[in-house]
C-alpha cells in the first residue's frame, strides 16, 4: 500500500469526511463508523505507522502521546469513571483492517468479556 493513501490518511487530510472529536498537532481523534460500544472512538496518529510491529524506538512519545489523549478522551466523553477499553490491533490474526496504527477507545457498557 502506498503511503497516505489509507482511509485514514484521508481523514487527516479532509478528503473523506469523519465525526471528529479532537485534533491537535500529532493525531486526531474521531467515532467510529462501526461502533462496537456505545462510545467508540478512534485515535490516529497525523504520521502514518503501519502498526504498532513497525513502530521504532524514536515513536516511543508520539505512543506515549496517544494513551494520553485515549485517557483524556476517556474523561471528555464521560467513560472514564465507569472504565473503558484501549485496543490496538496489529496485523491480520490481531484483527487490524487499516494498515495505518490506531488505538479504539471503547466503553459505555460492560467490556469485561473477551479479555482479563
Amino acid at each position: 500500500m502506498l503511503l497516505g493513501m489509507t482511509i485514514f490518511s484521508k481523514i487527516i487530510r479532509r478528503e473523506v469526511p469523519a465525526d471528529i472529536l479532537f485534533e491537535d498537532d500529532k493525531c486526531l481523534v474521531f467515532k467510529d463508523i462501526y461502533p462496537k460500544a456505545p462510545t467508540h472512538v478512534l485515535i490516529v496518529p497525523k504520521r502514518e505507522i503501519t502498526s504498532l510491529a513497525e513502530a521504532a524506538p524514536e515513536d516511543q512519545n508520539l505512543l506515549g502521546h496517544l494513551m494520553l489523549v485515549a485517557a483524556d478522551m476517556a474523561r471528555k466523553l464521560g467513560i472514564a469513571a465507569s472504565g473503558y477499553r484501549v485496543v490496538i490491533n496489529t496485523g491480520a490474526q490481531g484483527g487490524q483492517t487499516v494498515h495505518h496504527l490506531h488505538l479504539h477507545l471503547m466503553g459505555g457498557r460492560s467490556m469485561a468479556e473477551g479479555m482479563g
